[in-house]
Protein backbone atom coordinates (compact mmCIF):
# COMPACT_ATOMS: atom_id res chain seq x y z
CA UNK A 1 0.00 0.00 0.00
CA UNK A 2 1.17 3.39 -1.03
CA UNK A 3 1.89 6.13 1.55
CA UNK A 4 -0.13 9.25 1.46
CA UNK A 5 1.01 12.35 -0.68
CA UNK A 6 0.44 15.00 1.26
CA UNK A 7 -1.88 17.77 0.30
CA UNK A 8 0.09 21.61 -0.63
CA UNK A 9 3.67 22.30 -0.99
CA UNK A 10 6.14 20.66 0.83
CA UNK A 11 7.52 23.15 4.24
CA UNK A 12 11.27 23.16 3.43
CA UNK A 13 13.08 22.35 6.30
CA UNK A 14 15.62 24.41 8.43
CA UNK A 15 17.71 22.50 10.54
CA UNK A 16 18.82 25.63 11.82
CA UNK A 17 18.25 29.56 11.74
CA UNK A 18 21.12 31.87 11.07
CA UNK A 19 23.06 32.85 14.16
CA UNK A 20 21.88 36.12 14.54
CA UNK A 21 18.26 34.72 14.35
CA UNK A 22 18.96 31.95 16.79
CA UNK A 23 20.89 34.29 19.18
CA UNK A 24 17.59 36.31 19.12
CA UNK A 25 15.08 33.27 19.20
CA UNK A 26 16.71 32.06 22.19
CA UNK A 27 16.91 35.10 24.13
CA UNK A 28 13.22 35.64 23.63
CA UNK A 29 12.60 32.10 25.06
CA UNK A 30 14.64 32.73 28.10
CA UNK A 31 12.76 36.33 28.79
CA UNK A 32 10.21 34.63 31.10
CA UNK A 33 13.38 32.49 33.33
CA UNK A 34 15.52 35.81 33.11
CA UNK A 35 12.71 38.37 34.35
CA UNK A 36 11.33 35.56 36.99
CA UNK A 37 7.72 35.36 34.82
CA UNK A 38 7.51 39.61 35.20
CA UNK A 39 8.24 39.20 31.60
CA UNK A 40 6.32 36.68 30.45
CA UNK A 41 3.31 38.31 29.30
CA UNK A 42 5.01 40.56 27.50
CA UNK A 43 7.07 38.56 25.77
CA UNK A 44 4.21 36.55 24.46
CA UNK A 45 2.27 39.30 23.77
CA UNK A 46 5.30 41.25 21.87
CA UNK A 47 5.16 37.65 18.99
CA UNK A 48 1.37 37.78 19.09
CA UNK A 49 1.35 41.07 17.70
CA UNK A 50 4.35 40.64 15.32
CA UNK A 51 3.37 37.43 14.10
CA UNK A 52 -0.94 37.88 14.25
CA UNK A 53 -0.78 34.32 15.69
CA UNK A 54 -3.82 33.20 17.58
CA UNK A 55 -2.30 30.58 19.00
CA UNK A 56 0.42 33.13 20.86
CA UNK A 57 -2.84 35.75 21.53
CA UNK A 58 -4.70 33.25 23.58
CA UNK A 59 -0.82 32.02 25.18
CA UNK A 60 -0.54 35.91 26.11
CA UNK A 61 -4.10 36.13 27.36
CA UNK A 62 -3.56 33.19 29.83
CA UNK A 63 -0.08 34.33 30.79
CA UNK A 64 -1.52 38.14 31.38
CA UNK A 65 -4.06 36.75 33.70
CA UNK A 66 -2.04 34.50 35.76
CA UNK A 67 0.17 37.58 36.14
CA UNK A 68 -2.40 39.71 37.25
CA UNK A 69 -3.25 36.96 39.96
CA UNK A 70 0.55 36.95 41.18
CA UNK A 71 0.49 40.41 41.44
CA UNK A 72 -3.09 40.43 43.71
CA UNK A 73 -1.49 38.01 46.01
CA UNK A 74 2.13 38.90 46.43
CA UNK A 75 0.92 41.23 49.19
CA UNK A 76 -1.32 39.55 51.34
CA UNK A 77 -2.39 36.19 49.65
CA UNK A 78 -0.81 32.82 50.30
CA UNK A 79 3.26 32.61 49.70
CA UNK A 80 2.42 28.76 48.35
CA UNK A 81 0.32 30.41 45.57
CA UNK A 82 2.63 33.18 45.03
CA UNK A 83 5.01 30.48 44.60
CA UNK A 84 3.28 28.42 42.01
CA UNK A 85 2.48 31.49 39.81
CA UNK A 86 6.03 32.19 39.36
CA UNK A 87 7.32 28.71 38.88
CA UNK A 88 4.15 28.77 36.30
CA UNK A 89 5.25 31.99 34.60
CA UNK A 90 9.02 31.57 34.47
CA UNK A 91 9.82 28.04 34.04
CA UNK A 92 6.26 26.76 32.35
CA UNK A 93 6.50 30.05 30.26
CA UNK A 94 10.20 29.63 29.28
CA UNK A 95 9.35 26.09 28.10
CA UNK A 96 6.54 26.80 26.24
CA UNK A 97 9.07 29.81 24.43
CA UNK A 98 11.54 27.09 23.36
CA UNK A 99 8.90 25.02 21.96
CA UNK A 100 7.59 27.63 19.46
CA UNK A 101 10.21 29.55 19.03
CA UNK A 102 11.13 28.26 15.53
CA UNK A 103 7.82 29.29 14.67
CA UNK A 104 8.06 32.53 16.20
CA UNK A 105 11.06 33.23 14.14
CA UNK A 106 10.67 30.76 11.14
CA UNK A 107 7.47 30.37 10.51
CA UNK A 108 8.41 28.80 6.96
CA UNK A 109 11.02 26.98 7.94
CA UNK A 110 13.43 29.08 5.12
CA UNK A 111 15.29 31.71 7.24
CA UNK A 112 18.47 29.01 7.30
CA UNK A 113 18.14 28.43 4.26
CA UNK A 114 20.27 31.74 2.85
CA UNK A 115 17.92 33.05 0.02
CA UNK A 116 18.15 36.80 1.20
CA UNK A 117 21.73 36.86 1.47
CA UNK A 118 22.29 35.56 -2.30
CA UNK A 119 19.57 38.07 -3.36
CA UNK A 120 21.65 41.01 -1.58
CA UNK A 121 24.90 39.06 -2.80
CA UNK A 122 23.31 39.48 -6.29
CA UNK A 123 22.25 42.69 -6.08
CA UNK A 124 25.60 44.03 -4.98
CA UNK A 125 27.04 42.65 -7.76
CA UNK A 126 24.62 44.58 -9.85
CA UNK A 127 25.44 47.74 -8.37
CA UNK A 128 29.39 47.17 -8.90
CA UNK A 129 28.53 46.89 -12.44
CA UNK A 130 26.64 49.63 -12.99
CA UNK A 131 29.74 51.96 -11.14
CA UNK A 132 32.29 49.95 -13.14
CA UNK A 133 30.17 50.65 -16.28
CA UNK A 134 29.65 54.75 -15.24
CA UNK A 135 33.55 54.67 -14.64
CA UNK A 136 34.59 53.12 -18.03
CA UNK A 137 32.01 55.45 -19.63
CA UNK A 138 33.77 58.52 -18.11
CA UNK A 139 37.62 57.70 -17.91
CA UNK A 140 38.50 54.94 -20.29
CA UNK A 141 41.77 54.77 -19.48
CA UNK A 142 41.56 54.44 -16.14
CA UNK A 143 39.46 51.77 -16.32
CA UNK A 144 41.70 49.72 -18.47
CA UNK A 145 44.43 50.48 -15.58
CA UNK A 146 42.02 48.93 -13.19
CA UNK A 147 41.59 46.46 -15.30
CA UNK A 148 37.81 46.81 -15.56
CA UNK A 149 35.62 43.86 -17.12
CA UNK A 150 39.52 41.52 -17.60
CA UNK A 151 38.99 39.04 -14.82
CA UNK A 152 41.78 36.63 -16.41
CA UNK A 153 44.36 40.10 -15.68
CA UNK A 154 45.74 40.84 -11.49
CA UNK A 155 43.31 43.11 -10.53
CA UNK A 156 42.08 44.50 -7.28
CA UNK A 157 38.95 46.38 -8.58
CA UNK A 158 35.83 45.09 -7.98
CA UNK A 159 33.60 45.37 -10.97
CA UNK A 160 31.20 42.93 -10.01
CA UNK A 161 31.68 40.39 -12.69
CA UNK A 162 32.03 42.91 -15.99
CA UNK A 163 33.57 41.27 -19.01
CA UNK A 164 35.18 43.75 -21.31
CA UNK A 165 33.91 42.62 -24.92
CA UNK A 166 36.77 44.76 -27.12
CA UNK A 167 39.41 43.43 -25.01
CA UNK A 168 39.00 40.07 -23.13
CA UNK A 169 40.14 37.12 -24.75
CA UNK A 170 37.71 34.10 -25.97
CA UNK A 171 37.92 32.57 -22.62
CA UNK A 172 36.64 35.23 -21.03
CA UNK A 173 34.19 35.64 -23.51
CA UNK A 174 32.42 32.92 -22.62
CA UNK A 175 31.58 34.29 -19.25
CA UNK A 176 29.00 35.96 -20.82
CA UNK A 177 25.51 34.35 -20.27
CA UNK A 178 24.70 32.23 -23.29
CA UNK A 179 28.08 32.68 -25.02
CA UNK A 180 29.69 29.45 -26.39
CA UNK A 181 32.92 28.54 -27.04
CA UNK A 182 32.06 29.02 -30.66
CA UNK A 183 30.55 32.31 -30.09
CA UNK A 184 33.83 33.47 -28.05
CA UNK A 185 35.93 32.50 -30.60
CA UNK A 186 33.63 34.63 -34.15
CA UNK A 187 33.55 37.84 -31.22
CA UNK A 188 37.53 37.62 -31.45
CA UNK A 189 37.38 37.63 -35.44
CA UNK A 190 34.81 40.29 -35.64
CA UNK A 191 36.44 42.32 -33.19
CA UNK A 192 39.82 41.84 -35.09
CA UNK A 193 38.48 43.25 -38.23
CA UNK A 194 36.17 45.86 -37.13
CA UNK A 195 38.02 47.28 -34.60
CA UNK A 196 35.42 46.48 -31.73
CA UNK A 197 32.02 47.04 -30.14
CA UNK A 198 30.01 49.95 -29.10
CA UNK A 199 27.19 48.06 -26.88
CA UNK A 200 25.57 45.01 -26.61
CA UNK A 201 23.27 45.13 -29.67
CA UNK A 202 25.60 46.01 -32.10
CA UNK A 203 27.80 42.80 -30.90
CA UNK A 204 24.66 40.77 -31.02
CA UNK A 205 24.19 42.11 -35.05
CA UNK A 206 27.53 42.29 -36.35
CA UNK A 207 28.79 38.72 -34.81
CA UNK A 208 25.63 37.06 -35.48
CA UNK A 209 24.63 36.21 -32.10
CA UNK A 210 21.17 34.79 -30.86
CA UNK A 211 19.51 38.45 -30.37
CA UNK A 212 17.68 35.92 -27.01
CA UNK A 213 21.34 36.58 -25.29
CA UNK A 214 21.82 40.55 -26.02
CA UNK A 215 19.76 41.11 -22.32
CA UNK A 216 21.87 39.05 -20.54
CA UNK A 217 25.02 40.23 -22.69
CA UNK A 218 24.06 43.96 -21.85
CA UNK A 219 23.97 42.82 -18.37
CA UNK A 220 27.60 41.62 -17.42
CA UNK A 221 29.65 43.45 -20.99
CA UNK A 222 31.39 46.61 -20.89
CA UNK A 223 32.94 47.74 -23.76
CA UNK A 224 35.83 50.09 -23.60
CA UNK A 225 37.16 52.15 -26.30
Amino acid sequence: MNAPVPNGPPRVPSDSMPPGRAALSVTWAALPVLTLGYGTAFTFAAAALWRRSVHLLLASLAYIGLFVMLLRVQGDGPERLAGVLIFALAVVGSAHAFLIRSRVFDPDGLSGIGNEQVVERVRRQRLLREKARELAARDPGLARELRIGRPDLPREYQDGGLVDVNHAPAGVLTQLPGVTGEMAAQIVKVRAETGGFLSAEELSAVAGLPPDLTPGIADHAVFIR
